[in-house]
């Protein structure tokens, strides 16, 4: 291939998509706890923390996943509540409550806080999370664009939930599919 000044673009391009692709397999990627969210075996207060992670592979360069995660004052484990497309090919609903670790790496790429509440009043902000959580009306439906996805849960909640004060980032996509 001869590369000229009409030819540069494209072949940079295609550098890009072939680095930025992960040769890693989802099966393999990492799913350990990132060591964010604090020991529910030692801590106390309610915490209810919203966590969002480069999505798998190239749609991280500007997509992210979102999940809640909360544990009840004096629970010794999180609750973690999220929208995975790949379960409806096994049968399952798309939404997952289930006690788990918080703050799972998703596959190869650490989450961040993108909203934390502790303490006082947190009970009830887990409680009416967990009601618009159970009340999420596309439980079976999955899309990545424009949704509903995970980010569309997450606003989901949020829209239920104003008191939760969550402002979903623009890489959220799906997020607005709730509007």
């Amino acid at each position: 291939m001869i590369i000229t000044r009409k030819t540069i673009p494209t072949f940079i391009l295609l550098a890009l998509l072939v680095t930025g692709c992960s040769n890693n397999d989802w099966r393999t990627a990492s799913r350990k706890s990132a060591g964010i969210a604090p020991d529910p075996s030692t801590t106390e207060e309610a915490v209810l923390q919203v966590y969002g992670a480069d999505a798998w592979s190239w749609r991280g360069w500007f997509a992210i996943h979102t999940w809640i995660a909360a544990k009840h004052s004096d629970e010794d484990f999180y609750t973690v509540y999220d929208v995975v497309g790949w379960r409806r090919h096994r049968g399952k609903p798309v939404l997952r409550i289930a006690r788990d670790v918080p703050d799972r790496i998703w596959y190869d790429e650490k989450p961040r806080v993108l909203i934390e509440h502790r303490g006082d009043g947190v009970d009830e902000l887990i409680d009416a999370v967990d009601r618009a959580a159970r009340n999420y009306p596309w439980k079976n439906t999955y899309k990545a664009f424009p949704g509903p996805n995970s980010n569309t849960f997450t606003a989901w909640v949020a829209k239920q939930v104003p008191e939760l004060k969550l402002d979903l980032p623009l890489s959220a996509i799906g997020r607005g599919y709730v509007d």
